[in-house]
């Protein structure tokens, strides 16, 4: 069977969805009005935060909100700089970019792909205001070190665990171990809610002040009716949202097991090929998001002819994040060597919850056919 039409489509990644989301969904929608429209949120939220071990959960109708609302509540905008990793998707710049700080790129490394330490302790200036540590597709940054860095410049240490949920850094979950964390439920994530994400914090003092900005700048404690106190957001998830996530979150474990599972057999079939994949240090898991490639630089690649290759066994093929610097909007920074490198040697392989061994194999057959031939 070597014609696309006649092989069944190899999705990057869907959802997994149950009868139990349905069913919480159904009756989100029959019966979540009135004195009941907040109760799958409320039950979310605290299902979310028990999960990951904080105090406090707010949740948003995407991680990018999230982001947004958490650095409006440290005080982040004009003048200020937010260190980040070079290779990011958007999401993780623009919240900072809407505050009117600066996001100041810097290089990763070359096992994890997140922030390079030596790389954010080099860029910190009198403007710096915070370090955003993003866990690029599961893999977890260095929080030990950054975490020190923050403590020593007296910064803010935030955690984009957007691609993170079920990756852990030395019994501590991500997103739990910054000011604040942020996660999202977009479709093609681990558990998911369609579109949402949620903020969370240990800090009471944060918590008040996103709590504050997430309704409008009305805080809790005023006794005025429709009396804001500040300009705030609306990055509300709904109830309908909340239900499906009540429903993953039950099923979390048996989630994230899926994703490692998709991950091992993939790395078990691509060992002996010139290519390295998500990395696992001693003392953490990686909740591996999203299998990924990386060629060995000393191998000749052309990561257009493998995506060609995708196509025609109709497998869908993604590509690895490109450097920020590299946008139109952001100055170009020749300096981020391994930024600069891994984009285009590197690319997530298809994952989600039922993929057959047999899908992945095939995935495997063409990586191996097209890394023979290069």
């Amino acid at each position: 069977m070597n014609d696309k039409s006649e092989k069944s489509r190899i999705y990057y990644t869907k959802p997994s969805i149950t009868e139990r989301e349905i069913r919480y969904a159904t009756d989100a929608a029959a019966n979540g009005w009135g004195e009941h429209c907040y109760e799958y949120i409320e039950r979310f939220e605290r299902q979310f935060r028990q999960h990951l071990g904080v105090r406090h959960a707010i949740a948003t109708s995407s991680g990018t909100g999230a982001l947004h609302m958490g650095m409006a509540g440290l005080g982040i905008g004009p003048g200020d700089e937010v260190i980040l990793g070079d290779i990011n998707w958007i999401a993780s710049a623009a919240p900072i970019a809407h505050l009117g700080a600066k996001p100041v790129l810097v290089d990763v490394l070359p096992d994890t792909w997140c922030l390079d330490p030596a790389a954010v302790e080099a860029a910190i200036t009198p403007r710096t205001k915070a370090i955003l540590a993003v866990h690029l597709y599961g893999n977890l940054c260095d929080m030990d070190a950054l975490a020190a860095i923050a403590q020593r410049y007296e910064l803010h240490l935030i955690e984009d665990a957007a691609e993170a949920i079920g990756s852990i850094w030395h019994d501590r979950r991500a997103g739990s171990m910054g000011i604040f964390g942020a996660f999202s439920f977009h479709g093609t994530k681990t558990i998911t809610t369609g579109e949402g994400g949620i903020f969370v914090t240990s800090d009471d003092a944060l918590y008040e002040r996103v709590l504050t900005l997430s309704n409008h700048g009305r805080a809790r404690s005023e006794s005025r009716q429709f009396w804001p106190d500040t300009i705030g957001f609306k990055y509300k998830m709904s109830n309908l949202q909340a239900a499906v996530g009540c429903a993953q979150m039950e099923r979390i474990e048996e989630l994230v097991a899926g994703k490692r599972r998709i991950f091992e057999c993939y790395l078990d079939a691509l060992r002996d090929l010139p290519l390295r994949m998500n990395p696992e240090a001693a003392g953490t898991v990686n909740g591996y998001w999203m299998p990924t490639i990386v060629v060995d630089a000393d191998k000749a690649f052309d990561r257009a002819t493998l995506l060609a290759a995708f196509k025609a066994d109709n497998i869908d093929g993604r590509v690895f994040f490109w450097p920020l610097s590299s946008l139109p909007f952001f100055q170009d920074l020749p300096r981020n060597i391994v930024s600069q490198s891994l984009a285009g040697r590197a690319m997530n392989l298809p994952s989600y919850h039922d993929m057959a061994t047999a899908d992945i194999e095939r995935v495997c057959r063409v990586v191996r056919s097209v890394l023979r031939q290069q």
